[in-house]
């Protein structure tokens, strides 16, 4: 057994099986992959990778199946296992080139069956009697055991939290996920908190929500972020880039191609190494578009051609960014109290206060160069029916 030191959780156990995993080629990769995309434009500190996040995650799996008694030796090698490998279907940049991989392959980043089935990867498995196909189903939270993994509370979501918190400097990761682990258990197939957990898991809500415009969607990241899919779509379009190739890449070789471009991807590779970003033209949420806005993610690339159209620009100018609407999902996950099985937010005032609010963090962007900023405003705000709201600003809204 060796350990390695790691500054979220300290000194983390590596077996013979884990270390032949983490030498194989496609693990390795994941040292190369940013867990946070482009936030390091923001935060300079945000640099870490998939790969130290992947042991994070397989170091609490270990703690939390070592505190059930139900879990026989095997299924937690299966766990352990498909913890590491969770994210080994990332392309770069990680979730930045996600939805451009479902669009152009149908994949998802947990469809990782063929990657485990070939390569060094296989032959590991293979030699070891493990079989892709459960650990795929370990990491698709489709077994009752994969719920460690891929569920309501899980976790990947209690590594990802607080590792991000610690790399940004953002002081809002404050997850009890010692208390959160030892309050868990399975329950009628079901992974559930115990009433002594809820205090932890209100922590891990609270600390999602206050991330989740500080970091994970802020603004500049997420400019930064739509300039980067254009870049890359861009040389999809042009049939430089085949988007089967994705994850077999890491940052520097996707980043490469684009700086290596000579029309569009290049010119937006050259921005994003200079920090020479598109700025806010329309930064607004549901009170002043109405979730009805949604519908236009289907067709965003119309949208913008019809704004440009309308200033006299080319489209490329002008770049829009709806997120998806926003869930909770951890508010559906389940406590027993008092031998009751409750939705947390059944539990928990708290949790219950948050879905709400966590709505009005929601907001929608359109992104343009700066000299067009104000044309394209305006014709923006025309198009989406911006309704006239008294502004409050947020720190997170200021532009620097």
């Amino acid at each position: 057994m060796k350990v390695i030191r790691d500054p979220i959780h300290g000194y983390i156990e590596l077996d013979p099986l884990t270390l032949s995993i983490i030498d194989s080629s496609q693990m390795q990769r994941l040292r190369r992959l940013s867990q946070l995309g482009l936030s390091n434009l923001v935060y300079p500190g945000a640099n870490h990778s998939r790969f130290e996040h992947s042991l994070g995650v397989m170091h609490l799996a270990t703690m939390l199946t070592g505190k059930i008694d139900s879990v026989t030796d095997d299924e937690k090698e299966e766990l352990r296992v498909a913890a590491l490998l969770h994210d080994v279907g990332h392309g770069p940049y990680s979730h930045v080139t996600e939805n451009l991989t479902k669009l152009y392959t149908r994949q998802h980043h947990e469809d990782v069956r063929d990657i485990l089935k070939k390569g060094e990867l296989g032959e590991i498995l293979s030699d070891n009697g493990l079989n892709p196909a459960t650990i795929e189903d370990h990491i698709q939270g489709k077994t009752d055991l994969g719920k460690i993994l891929n569920s309501e509370i899980d976790v990947d979501r209690m590594d990802y939290l607080v590792r991000d918190s610690h790399y940004t400097g953002v002081a809002f990761g404050l997850v009890d996920h010692v208390r959160l682990i030892n309050e868990m258990k399975f329950y009628e197939n079901n992974l559930v908190v115990n009433s002594g957990g809820v205090k932890a898991a209100e922590s891990l809500l609270v600390s999602r929500f206050l991330m989740h415009p500080s970091v994970y969607y802020h603004h500049v990241s997420r400019i930064a972020e739509t300039m980067f899919t254009r870049a890359v779509d861009d040389l999809i379009q042009k049939r430089s880039l085949n988007p089967f190739d994705l994850r077999k890449m890491d940052d520097s070789r996707l980043l490469e191609m684009i700086r290596n471009d000579d029309g569009y991807a290049g010119e937006l590779a050259q921005r994003l190494d200079n920090r020479k970003l598109y700025k806010r033209a329309m930064y607004v949420g549901f009170e002043e578009v109405g979730e009805g806005v949604l519908k236009h993610r289907k067709n965003i690339k119309r949208v913008e051609a019809e704004i440009a159209a309308e200033v006299g620009i080319e489209p490329e100018s002008v770049l829009i960014d709806i997120p998806r609407n926003p869930e909770i999902a951890e508010m559906k996950a389940l406590v027993k109290v008092n031998n009751r099985m409750l939705r947390l937010d059944e539990a928990s005032h708290v949790v219950a206060t948050l879905e709400q609010a966590h709505r009005d963090n929601w907001k929608m962007g359109v992104y343009t160069p700066t000299e067009y900023r104000e044309a394209v405003g305006k014709a923006a705000k025309n198009f989406f029916e911006v309704k006239r709201t008294t502004k409050q600003f947020r720190l997170t809204e200021i532009e620097e």
